[in-house]
């Protein structure tokens, strides 16, 4: 709930723009005194500087500029978002800030920067709430850009002049982050879907991808109101780690397929390899954890979206750790093992996600399954499967 001391402060991002000024509309014009704070990124290599815009529901109140930090336009975002949040608690007038913003600019670091970043020798958790977050999202146009793997910069969306995102991954963090979807499908009553078989895909796509968000229809009177409710940015973060992440749960509807694949033996490290394009691009979504035989202490995240795959250290296994060290170690973290757990391997596992239009299961269960040890490998224990072909040595040691 809202803490009547501090000004309450709403995100609102997302790549579809009509969708996201539609729901930054509909919250300006609920609520008395409310202000949006936008800055525009899209010309800072040209000016040098990126434009800061507030508003109300009238219109434009104020414009500015604040210059690039190291050519980075999101880098000037992070400096001047929090003062300028402070100037409008100080001004006394403003009763609900919505900060609006830019088009691939991802939820995530902004909220995290407004509960967290401390200016002089005020702490923005003293004056600013983060009340909600909201990814505003046409239903029509989620599978086009959950499947598009051009690059950002491409397009002429890159935050930065080292933005190496594609459309695909950030909008999946996009949607994937936030407690609140905003729906908006243009020309349909209300802004609510039209009923078309895109968007009704597409909300299919929303609910599988990120089942526990709340989706609002934008024109539909409930948006200001579920946008502060209250946001917890630490079990936000919690649900996007991989090693706790709250992923989606096996579902079959309106055309769309989610399949939940957990196993605790350890895939074979040149076999996996050999799959990673037909499993990267056998969904439009896929998402998770996993071991591999020869990295056994180590937990590996996978993240694919629009034919490109991330593969990362996410750190240690719990299994691997000391019992000392678990004190270490983060409450969700520990009970997220706690639930997971294996009498011999602890938490190693393998927990893979795959959402998709027309997915084929059976073919994916075969793929994923062959790239399990066999029998006879596993029989040969950690010390046989330490010999296996470092495969993943170039994605994950790529110094080496």
């Amino acid at each position: 709930m809202e803490n009547p001391s501090r000004l309450p402060v709403v995100l609102v991002a997302g790549l579809h723009a009509d969708a996201r000024r539609a729901a930054v509309a509909e919250l300006l014009r609920s609520a008395p005194g409310a202000v949006v704070l936008h800055h525009d990124l899209g010309s800072a290599a040209e000016d040098g500087s990126v434009l800061r815009t507030v508003g109300d529901a009238r219109g434009t109140l104020t414009t500015g500029r604040t210059p690039l930090v190291n050519d980075c336009a999101c880098c000037a975002l992070r400096e001047d978002l929090v003062p300028e949040l402070l100037r409008l608690a100080d001004s006394g007038t403003c009763r609900l800030a919505v900060v609006e913003l830019w088009d691939s600019v991802e939820p995530q670091s902004m909220a995290e920067v407004i509960t967290g970043t401390q200016v002089g020798d005020r702490h923005s958790a003293e004056v600013l709430d983060l009340t909600g977050v909201v990814t505003a999202v046409d239903p029509a146009l989620v599978l086009p850009y959950i499947s598009c793997g051009d690059d950002l910069s491409e397009l002429g969306l890159a935050a930065a002049p080292a933005d190496q995102r594609t459309l695909a991954d950030t909008f999946a963090r996009q949607l994937e982050y936030p407690s609140l979807l905003a729906l908006h499908g243009g020309d349909a009553p209300d802004g609510a879907p039209d009923g078309g078989s895109d968007a009704e895909e597409g909300t299919a796509l929303l609910a599988q991808l990120h089942p526990t968000a709340r989706q609002v229809p934008v024109g539909s009177g409930a948006l200001a109101a579920a946008a502060r409710t209250g946001f917890d940015t630490a079990a936000a973060a919690a649900r996007q780690h991989p090693a706790c992440a709250l992923l989606p749960q096996e579902a079959d509807a309106d055309g769309v397929t989610t399949l939940v694949w957990h196993r605790t033996r350890p895939f074979h490290p040149g076999r996996l390899h050999a799959a990673l394009e037909d499993l990267t691009c056998c969904a439009a979504r896929s998402r998770g954890r996993f071991w591999l035989a020869d990295r056994p202490d180590t937990l590996l995240s996978w993240d694919a979206a629009g034919g490109a795959l991330c593969v990362e250290d996410a750190g240690p296994w719990l299994a691997s750790l000391p019992d000392a060290a678990w004190e270490l170690v983060p409450a969700t973290r520990r009970v997220a093992a706690a639930l997971d757990w294996h009498p011999e391997h602890g938490d190693r596992a393998q927990h893979l996600t795959f959402t998709s239009p027309g997915l084929d299961r059976e073919g994916l269960l075969a793929l994923l399954e062959s790239c399990l040890l066999t029998d006879e490998e596993y029989a040969g224990g950690p010390g046989a499967w330490a010999r296996l072909p470092r495969a993943f040595d170039e994605l994950l040691d790529p110094v080496r």
